[in-house]
């Protein structure tokens, strides 16, 4: 319950509690609030009992937490096969080489031959800035064009 109250926060309580309540007055307030939230505990825990009487021998195992909709789609999401194979789908996806597939189109240049047949000596001689492993580096600038190239023109932009 306060598991992200560090040792400041608690003796900076105390202090307050010994200057709001007095020395003489704290053990008595202490007793009613723990026996307040005692009664609170013991009142959610048999509601949750009655409910659970009440919905049937179906829901035995049924807990309250599932309530949540963060955790009822993550147990769903485990129980079902159809999603196990999304993970192993999304595991095979590469993203890098999507995003390099894209650029290269969007620039006009041919596949980098390494992502196609592992050759990755042909990938320099596209005039792309290459990484070490032979794909295009997309946070590197590119080479100016040539004087006789336009560049691209945008009707958005002006």
């Amino acid at each position: 319950m306060f598991s992200d109250i560090g040792a400041l926060e608690l003796v900076t309580l105390v202090v307050l509690a010994v200057l709001v309540f007095g020395p003489d007055k704290l053990p008595k307030v202490i007793q009613d609030v723990s026996r307040f939230v005692r009664k609170i505990r013991e009142f959610s825990d048999s509601a949750k009992e009655d409910i659970r009487s009440e919905l049937g021998p179906d829901f035995k195992d049924f807990e309250f937490e599932d309530l949540n909709p963060k955790t009822f789609l993550r147990k769903q999401m485990e129980q079902n096969e159809d999603l196990r194979e999304l993970k192993e789908l999304r595991g095979s996806f590469d993203l890098k080489k999507e995003m390099n597939d894209v650029a290269d189109a969007v620039h006009g240049r041919e596949p980098q031959p390494s992502a196609v047949n592992g050759s990755p000596s042909a990938g320099a001689s596209s005039g792309a800035v290459t990484a070490a492993n032979g794909t295009p580096d997309l946070l590197k600038k590119q080479d100016k064009p040539d004087t006789a190239e336009r560049p691209p023109y945008d009707s958005d932009a002006t």
